[in-house]
């Protein structure tokens, strides 16, 4: 626990703090990186450039001040961020630099204003942090090498399939070299690649929705091709079958957790469909008993994954109803959607049963529209669940 005065004094800098926004830790990531480059081998270079991870990083650092008091209103964000964490390996000793960074941080762009006694407070604010995220990771890290097919840091994996499922994403079907199980996984979570290649400045760490249900042998990622993406491309043009590829064990805390009499309703857009079709396997393998919605939004036919599979579902399992939008309808799509347009639930009111869990994923303007139609609809927000593609956003 922190002393009294410390929360205090952590309470006073919120202003100043917020004066300076993102602009705090950008200049955190600058002198980090120009300091201690090797960690470019450790984060996500291309969300820096985005300024997402600044960003998200801000909002978690003034969180963290305005709840230094209540820091159980936390938890969630810390499971995230730990699952997150431990998909890029990182280690005990690593929290010392960044620490060390974000404290000099606060002195170059507080000046005048960030006294020795702030710098002590944030130091020891820090710290219980910084103890925090150590000890739940190292849980995560033991619990993924003990359990049946685990392991920790990369594992050597092979290629075993690679296909294209539509003009923007490509699945790759990958199985461990060493020909042994693989730990099971909840749907909804995610791989870790780490990727070395001539093309790349880094090493560079990708996280991927697993896209199917677990079984034990294999996992399945889907990979859409991002225009200036670096990875996304490589994965797509360079990376064949048979070549291999270190993988970390499945993480997130985005997971499937309706019991077997809860109905779910599963909503996507675009390439977040591919934690949707895990959950949608695996209420399928598992007989749910009660009803499931698929609901899919997407540009066209021609970008439109994994239609044929989600179809040929719905023709077979009675509890399964499937509806899908184009926004932008080719004159060939004319018989394979349901609406034009963006995703609107009214268009589906007599579908969505009473009581339902709903899971999204997709772009950020979509999940904002759709976490603002369910709340006007009177769903609680204990039966609304979403994952942000790279740096969490609240909706």
């Amino acid at each position: 626990m922190l002393d009294p005065q410390i929360i205090a004094t952590i309470k006073s800098t919120i202003p100043l703090l917020e004066s300076a926004g993102p602009a705090l830790t950008q200049h955190f990531y600058q002198r980090m990186f120009h300091h201690n480059p090797e960690l470019k081998d450790v984060f996500n270079l291309a969300h820096q450039h985005s300024g997402g991870q600044p960003v998200a990083l801000f909002n978690a650092v003034a969180a963290y001040a305005r709840n230094i008091d209540n820091l159980g209103a936390l938890t969630g964000a810390v499971e995230r961020i730990a699952h997150k964490h431990t998909g890029f390996m990182i280690q005990p000793e690593q929290y010392h630099i960044v620490g060390s960074h974000l404290l000099a941080t606060l002195k170059e762009v507080g000046g005048d204003a960030v006294s020795d006694e702030i710098l002590y407070a944030w130091e020891q604010a820090y710290g219980l942090l910084a103890s925090v995220f150590i000890g739940r990771e190292e849980q995560l890290y033991t619990e993924r090498a003990e359990a049946k097919g685990g392991w920790r840091g990369a594992r050597a994996f092979i290629v075993r399939e690679k296909r294209v499922e539509s003009e923007l994403i490509t699945n790759f079907v990958l199985e461990p070299k060493d020909g042994q199980p693989v730990i099971d996984f909840v749907p909804g979570q995610y791989l870790s690649l780490q990727l070395t290649h001539p093309s790349l400045a880094n090493t560079e760490i990708r996280q991927y929705s697993l896209s199917d249900a677990p079984n034990g042998q294999s996992y399945r990622i889907s990979v859409k091709r991002e225009a200036n993406g670096q990875v996304s491309n490589l994965l797509h043009d360079q990376i064949q079958q048979g070549d291999e590829l270190a993988v970390m064990p499945p993480a997130g805390d985005f997971t499937l957790t309706a019991d077997a009499q809860t109905p779910v309703v599963l909503l996507s857009a675009g390439v977040g469909l591919t934690p949707m079709l895990a959950m949608l396997n695996q209420l399928l393998a598992g007989e749910h008993q009660a009803e499931i919605r698929w609901l899919h939004a997407c540009e066209h036919g021609g970008v439109h994954a994994f239609a044929e599979e989600v179809a040929s579902k719905s023709a077979t399992h009675p509890r399964l109803a499937a509806r899908t939008w184009y926004r932008t309808p080719r004159t060939e799509d004319a018989s394979h959607f349901d609406f034009h347009g963006t995703m609107d639930l009214e268009q589906v009111n007599d579908l969505l049963p009473a009581g339902a869990h709903y899971y999204f994923c997709g772009p950020t303007g979509f999940m904002q529209a759709i976490k603002s139609q369910l709340v006007a609809r009177g769903v609680p927000n204990e039966r609304i669940h979403y994952e942000c593609f790279g740096p969490h956003q609240e909706l």
